[in-house]
């Protein structure tokens, strides 16, 4: 049996603009999801999906010949799925051509958290069959990347698009005591975001502005300047996209800052104050994570 894994991600900076070239800070999570492959003499693949109680959620039964779906509990998700070995066959012919197998994934974090349940699995099918990752996420989900990077990565990182490079940097503000990371009770479809804002034209400085931010933010040992950045971050993307602020739609009495984390309107927001746990379970906010419970760095 053979066991890869990969790490959730959490971008900081840039949200829609990474996709236009602008560098975007990014973190890796602590938490991941495993796939397990085991070859059998069949001529199918078993694909058995858990999320992080250990209880399955998916299940299917694919045709190794064609990975066409034979019976699965989720026909939507099979259909994906189909979709994603194929292409997955195309980078490697040899990917169970002549035998099954048996996979089984499993998450760490709650499927609905958007901390990357896609990325990291087509970086675990990629270690799998040894073939590029970013060709493999550009061939199914799209997107910029920086996922696939924070899959691999060993802490934080600042990552461009452009021929998907990133740089592993120190990410640990003194003030991380006051920064939390609060789930909006909402999955939000990143794709459908991307494809929104791919015909949106931007301004060179916009990106210099937005690049500015990002490299001020991954160094600065201000709380104050920290604040006032990621208000001024929001108000690019803000007046970008033509969609209100998160703190001005839902949270205007908050003794902070807040700002939107990837696709505006769900998922997971970056609270920077020292009150936000009591203030977020207040208004119906319950999974609230500290900065260094979300974050990962590999201990040197």
């Amino acid at each position: 049996m053979q066991t890869f894994y990969s790490r959730g991600k959490l971008l900081i900076t840039s949200e829609y603009l990474i996709l236009k070239g602008a560098k975007g800070l990014a973190i890796p999570c602590k938490k991941g999801q495993f796939l397990e492959f085991k070859r059998n003499d069949s001529k199918y693949l078993k694909w058995e999906s858990y999320d992080y109680n250990n209880k399955i959620w998916f299940e299917a039964i694919l045709d190794c010949e064609n990975f066409n779906c034979i019976r699965s509990n989720k026909n939507s998700i099979a259909k994906s799925l189909s979709f994603i070995l194929k292409e997955t066959r195309k980078l490697n012919p040899k990917f169970l051509s002549k035998n099954g197998g048996h996979i089984k994934t499993r998450l760490e974090f709650d499927l609905y958290w958007g901390l990357g349940s896609s990325s990291s699995l087509i970086s675990n099918l990629a270690k799998l069959n040894n073939v590029n990752p970013y060709t493999l996420l550009s061939r199914t989900f799209g997107g910029s990347g920086y996922d696939i990077a924070c899959s691999l990565a060993k802490g934080p990182i600042i990552y461009e698009v452009k021929n998907n490079i990133y740089n592993e940097i120190t990410f640990d503000p003194p003030f991380k005591e006051k920064l939390f990371f609060v789930y909006l009770n909402k999955k939000q479809n990143s794709k459908i975001e991307v494809d929104k804002f791919k015909n949106i034209k931007v301004d060179k400085e916009i990106i210099k502005s937005i690049n500015s931010i990002t490299e001020i933010i991954s160094k600065t040992k201000n709380y104050d300047e920290f604040n006032f950045l990621i208000k001024k971050h929001e108000k690019i993307i803000s007046n970008l996209i033509n969609k209100t602020c998160v703190k001005n739609l839902k949270f205007k009495d908050f003794k902070g800052e807040i700002k939107s984390l990837g696709a505006w309107g769900g998922d997971f927001i970056l609270a920077s104050g020292i009150n936000s746990p009591s203030y977020f379970e207040s208004k119906g906010y319950k999974t609230i994570v500290k900065f260094d419970d979300m974050i990962y760095r590999k201990e040197s």
